[in-house]
């Protein structure tokens, strides 16, 4: 592993805190550029109170001289201004008198929320508190995740690979704007368009039509006391072919993206390329068909010659495919496509209208606890899925190109290019 990285920090705590460990030397780095994706990340229509009050800002802490890397474990720190109101719930030390029974804000909390991490953590680590579990569980953690995955994606920047998501559903609203599903070509311009647009939308769907609906339909839940959840896409283009490795399970590129995806809050589905509608079709339909244009190889060395829709495909190597229903990885590999990664996010568990539970306590029948809370989530868990893509792809990236310092990647990573355009 080239990159570790561990968070720390409750959502109602005094700060989250992260530590990034195996960034090369002499990467410039600034607060300014990882601020750009914490304010994307407290964007979307359906967010909740709370990202009225934080104004997220990543203060660096260690590993940044002079606004580069300097090759030791990076710091950060994330204030919560939330804070200042939950001080007393939220204390270090012992407080006299204790937390009252009952209540949520004012006091312990025993009523488990359906869908949540409360009922199995308080049993779990032996608690009768359940905000001991919820502070930790909730997704006001990933806020520190996109904070480090926003200087992985400076890594790759670098090197011309840029990572981006859009959403696809919210609900059961669809957009008409993905690449469809039975026929995926996603070349890099197509999927840049896409995000650019996305990002002009308040769901962060490029489809202005369902965009509108999505709105309503936010709306409508949030009238009701209820939530939504949905699925989002991320891409990476402009990766080479070979990145992971198909000798062990644990080696596997779409293994790591899996469990990194997986790992969001409210995930519950992961896919690469077509996912499982391939399982619908017969292989003839699905495989992507391989081609070679030695011609194109040579023209995609220059940046300023237009290439056509087949040859933007080819990735240094002279190889490209017509599709990509494997979504940019074969065998636990790249393939030279661009990857395609879909995340199905369930609704947020916590309602308005509270459903039915029990009193950890008493063991009698109650409302589940309501945290202030978001009515849908999706465009916001997009930004946090091209964080996690972000740290893993750097990861692998650098695995392979690895170096101390940024020049001995580049040096690493232009040798392999020239082995490829050899092959």
């Amino acid at each position: 592993m080239a990159i570790r990285y561990l968070t720390s920090g409750e959502s109602h705590g005094k700060a989250l805190m992260g530590i990034l460990e195996g960034i090369p030397s002499g990467l410039p780095v600034s607060s300014v550029g990882i601020d750009i994706d914490l304010r994307r990340r407290q964007g979307g229509y359906g967010r909740g109170g709370r990202m009225k009050i934080e104004t997220d800002h990543a203060q660096i802490l260690s590993g940044i001289r002079f606004g580069k890397t300097i090759g030791s474990p990076i710091a950060l720190l994330i204030e919560n201004k939330d804070w200042q109101n939950w001080q007393d719930v939220m204390s270090v030390t012992p407080l006299t008198p204790p937390l009252n029974k009952g209540g949520s804000k004012g006091g312990l909390v025993a009523s488990p929320r359906p869908g949540h991490a409360d009922l199995a953590g308080a049993v779990k680590y032996d608690t009768h508190d359940m905000r001991n579990i919820l502070e930790r569980s909730s997704a006001r953690e990933t806020a520190m995740r996109v904070a480090l995955g926003a200087i992985a994606k400076k890594i790759l920047a670098g090197f011309n690979v840029k990572i981006g998501s859009y959403v696809i559903q919210i609900g059961e609203v669809q957009s008409s704007s993905r690449i469809g599903r039975d026929k995926i070509q996603n070349s890099k311009q197509e999927l840049l368009e896409l995000f650019k647009n996305a990002e002009k939308s308040p769901v962060r769907c490029p489809d202005k039509k369902a965009s509108a609906k999505m709105i309503r339909l936010i709306d409508k839940s949030a009238r009701e006391g209820n939530s939504l959840g949905g699925i989002f896409e991320v891409f990476v283009t402009g990766i080479p072919i070979g990145l992971g490795s198909h000798i062990q399970w644990d080696k596997r590129l779409d293994g790591k993206l899996a469990q990194a995806l997986m790992s969001i809050h409210a995930i519950k589905g992961v896919e690469i390329g077509m996912g499982f509608e391939m399982s619908r079709k017969s292989g003839s339909e699905v495989m992507d068909e391989i081609f070679y244009n030695r011609e194109a190889l040579s023209v995609k060395r220059d940046e300023k010659i237009k290439l056509t829709h087949h040859a933007s495909h080819i990735t240094h190597h002279g190889f490209y495919r017509k599709t990509n229903n494997a979504g940019g990885i074969e065998g636990g590999m790249t393939n030279g496509m661009p990857i395609i990664i879909k995340a199905a996010m369930k609704p947020i568990p916590t309602l308005r209208k509270p459903l039915s539970s029990v009193d950890i306590n008493t063991k009698k029948p109650i409302k589940a606890a309501y945290e202030r809370s978001d009515i849908c989530a999706v465009p916001a868990a997009g930004v946090v899925g091209e964080a996690m893509t972000a740290l893993v792809i750097a990861d692998t990236f650098l695995e392979k190109f690895g170096g101390d310092s940024m020049a001995e990647v580049k040096r690493n990573y232009n040798s392999y290019l020239k082995y490829l355009s050899k092959f």
